[in-house]
This record gives structure tokens, C-alpha cells and sequence, in this order.
């Protein structure tokens, strides 16, 4: 069997990587961004001279003939699902007996007058990261548009420059429409801390151009004009289905598949940022464009091509980022405004920007989620706790368990804890259980 996969994002790799582990099916892997797949999640890391390209390519260039998985650099101009044939821009025509399709995302606009400017771009592809490159020499002044997790990237990017950057978010803090309040409190003040420009409740109105036909200004909401000679336009991701626009499968956002990761054509499967879950999981979205989702659906897809049927389970929401200095953490269930069923236990370091939340069920007082800036905890503890729907007062006992970096045990688990027996007048004592030995046997019990 001829397995084609159209891109080579981490969920095109995965599923070539995992049918080539379970069978030896005829595999190719086609794309137009890069020959060997890489870490998008790298971008702004070679941008900023921590690493170069090369040392973002997931595996040794020899690797990929080495496990008899063919590559092709170009674009699909047409898929022929009559004849089973994928047209290509290199004049190629690839047959396939099942196609994965895994052309991950595109940045979002909006129909901004000037957002097709020079100088006008999102940041998705090494392509993007080419032309911001590019456009970052003589840079004076960039906006970002956008308050997501891109956008603050983008920021420290050009922070890294010693680039001069306004930061338009329409939201009134950064990200509230994800984090609680005192969270996103916390990221205002590491954003404007790191000398980024940052205008809260301003969108972005109009883009304006010079005679060559590069940006030169924005003007906001406000109806304030900054002079600017790069617009990064960060305002999310949408599912990029061009290539199947004109094929015969179900669609609506994304490309429409069931649990097996299946489109409405039994021969064609799609997977990773570019889908759309007929059945989500409860509590789940029907699109989520996350790299571990994505690696996800690659190992999925390669089962069920290979005969070994499984079912996408995504399992407990699991996120990280970085807002420059401040890591960011979130297993399970935390909304950003009060729940009427949730209780949350809520701590900040004085000095630090450190904070801890845990969310636990009003009524069973079981563990729902955490939420985690500047500490580590560990995700398999986590993740534990929340399956087993573990009693809150059993995991304030047991913290150390979860926890990363000792140094600061003394003050924040203790602080956690006195924080629960004031709301629930307990009287409960934090357990000394740090050895590794008694992680290890509590992940096997």
C-alpha cells in the first residue's frame, strides 16, 4: 500500500514515522515549506540567535532515507480522488492508495485596509520568519496586532533586537479571555517591564501605505496614528484547507473527520491543525491547533492506516508558553472567570513573578486543574491526580510530588496550604514527600 501525506509539520512526520513503525508501507511525504521537517515551535529561537535551522530539524537529514520515507519539496496543485492522484508543481503525479492530509494552519486576517502591504505579515512558517528577518534590518518601529500567544513571541523577538514595539490587544488585560485575572495581571506588567508598548483595549483600524507600497503606519481604534515599518498581524490561526477546497469531503472550518481521524472519504484522513472533530471530546474544542494534539493525531492515524484501530483521545487539556521570562503551565480545567461549581486556591510569590493556582470541584472537592506561572510541575503527577479526580486536601498534602524546583517548597506549598484551611476552616499539614523514589512508585500505583 502507498500511503501519500501532503505537509511535514510534527502531525505529518508523526503519522510517517509511526506507519513506517508499524508497517513497510510505501510512504510520501510531500511539502512545500521545508525539504526535512522542523520545529515551527523553534522559530523565534533562530530569530533570536539561539539556534540556527539546522538544529531545528526533528531528526539527522539521512534519517528519513534511512527509514525509507520518501520526501518531495513542492506544492499540490490538485488532488484527483477519482484516480487516487495527487498533481504536483513540479509536474510530478504521486498515485496513493490513503492520503493524509496535514497542512496545518494559516494566519488569520480580518479585511484590514492594508493588511497586503509590504511589511504586513504573520508569523506561522520558516518563510514568515524569512521575510520578518529580512524586514527587521533598518527596522525603527514594528506593531504587533493581536494578544496571543504568537503575538507575545513576536514581541520578545523584536525585544531581542533592541526593536521598538507597540502592542495592540483589544482584550482590557493581555490573554483574559484565557487567564484568571491575577494571571493576566501578572503577564501586563512582565510585558510593559520588557519595555514593550503596550495598548490595552485598542484594535487596530487601518494600515497605511507609501508610494512603494510599504507600510508606514497604523491607525487604531482610538483614531491614533504610529508611524511603523513592520505589522505583525498575530490575531489567531485558521485551518488551512485550500488544498481541499475543491474535492468531495465534508468541510465546514476545518476538514471534517471522525474518532478514527477519517474525513467523509474512506481513503482520506486528516490530521493536526487543519482538522475539525465532527464529536469532540466534552470539554474539548473541535479545532486545537497545539503541537502535542497534532503528534497526537500523527500516531493515531498511522495505527489506524496500519490496521491497529484506535480511537483520538486527547486526554486531559494540557498547554505551555512563554510570555518572555515568565513560563506558563495549564493542566485540566481552568477558566478565566469564576465557575459557580469551581472553588480556586490562588498564590503569588511577593517578590517574584511566581504564582500557583488549583482549581478543585465546590462540592466533591475533588482536583480539576493548575495553573502554573514561573514553576514547573510535573505533567504525569498532574495529570494523575486530575483522572483520579484526587480529593484537594490529598494533593495540597502531597505537592512536593508535582514539584519541579525545590527551592521555593518552604514558601509557596505552605502558603497553598494555609490559603485551603482559611476558605474551608481545616486545620490540614503539608507531608514531606520528595524523593524521586516516591514520585516513581506514586505514577505506579
Amino acid at each position: 500500500m502507498k500511503i501519500a501525506i501532503i505537509g511535514n509539520g510534527i502531525a505529518g512526520s508523526t503519522a510517517a514515522l509511526t506507519i513506517r513503525k508499524w508497517s513497510n508501507h510505501e510512504v510520501v511525504m510531500i511539502s512545500n515549506e521545508t525539504e526535512y521537517p522542523y520545529s515551527r515551535t523553534a522559530l523565534m529561537y533562530i530569530y533570536m540567535g539561539h539556534l540556527k535551522y539546522n538544529h531545528t530539524k526533528l531528526y539527522e537529514d539521512a534519517f528519513w532515507n534511512k527509514n525509507k520515507i520518501q520526501r518531495i519539496f513542492a506544492s499540490v496543485l490538485k488532488i484527483d480522488t477519482i484516480n487516487k492522484t495527487l498533481h504536483l508543481t513540479n509536474n510530478q503525479a504521486i498515485d496513493f492508495d490513503k492520503l493524509i492530509i496535514a497542512t496545518g494552519s494559516k494566519s488569520n486576517k480580518f479585511g484590514w485596509p492594508g493588511q497586503d502591504l509590504k511589511g504586513v505579515q504573520g508569523l506561522y512558517n520558516i518563510q514568515d520568519l524569512k521575510l520578518m528577518d529580512e524586514s527587521s534590518k533598518n527596522l525603527k518601529h514594528a506593531v504587533i496586532v493581536g494578544g496571543g500567544l504568537i503575538g507575545i513571541e513576536m514581541a520578545e523577538m523584536f525585544h531581542s533586537r533592541k526593536i521598538p514595539v507597540t502592542y495592540l490587544v483589544r482584550e482590557d488585560d493581555f490573554w483574559n479571555h484565557v487567564l484568571p485575572d491575577e494571571e493576566s495581571d501578572m503577564i501586563n506588567k512582565e510585558i510593559r517591564d520588557h519595555h514593550v508598548d503596550l495598548r490595552l483595549m485598542t484594535e487596530l483600524k487601518e494600515i497605511i501605505g507609501d508610494e512603494k507600497g510599504h507600510v508606514q503606519a497604523v491607525v487604531t481604534s482610538k483614531g491614533e496614528r504610529i508611524a511603523c515599518q513592520f505589522v505583525g498581524l498575530t490575531v489567531g490561526v485558521s485551518p488551512n484547507i485550500d488544498i481541499a477546497k475543491e474535492i468531495n469531503i465534508d468541510k465546514n472550518r476545518g476538514l471534517l473527520v471522525n474518532e478514527f481521524l477519517q474525513t467523509s472519504d474512506k481513503n482520506i484522513y486528516a490530521i493536526g491543525d487543519c482538522v475539525e472533530l465532527r464529536s469532540p471530546t466534552p470539554g474539548r474544542k473541535a479545532t486545537e491547533p497545539m503541537w502535542y494534539t497534532s503528534k497526537l493525531m500523527g500516531e493515531v492515524v498511522g495505527k489506524n492506516i496500519c490496521g491497529k484501530i484506535t480511537e483520538y483521545q486527547p486526554g486531559i487539556w494540557y498547554n505551555s508558553a512563554k510570555f518572555f521570562d515568565i513560563e506558563y503551565q495549564v493542566y485540566g480545567d481552568i477558566p478565566n472567570k469564576t465557575m459557580p461549581h469551581i472553588e480556586s486556591i490562588f498564590w503569588r510569590h511577593p517578590d517574584r513573578n511566581h504564582s500557583i493556582r488549583i482549581n478543585y470541584h465546590r462540592l466533591d472537592k475533588n482536583v480539576m486543574g493548575f495553573n502554573l506561572l514561573g514553576i514547573r510541575y510535573r505533567h504525569t503527577v498532574c495529570e494523575k491526580w486530575i483522572k483520579e479526580k484526587t480529593h484537594i486536601e490529598n494533593v495540597l498534602q502531597n505537592l512536593s510530588l508535582a514539584n519541579f524546583d525545590p527551592e521555593f517548597f518552604p514558601e509557596y506549598e505552605g502558603k497553598l496550604i494555609k490559603e485551603y484551611n482559611a476558605l474551608n476552616n481545616s486545620s490540614i499539614h503539608l507531608q514531606s514527600t520528595r524523593k524521586l523514589s516516591l514520585v516513581q512508585n506514586f505514577l505506579h500505583a
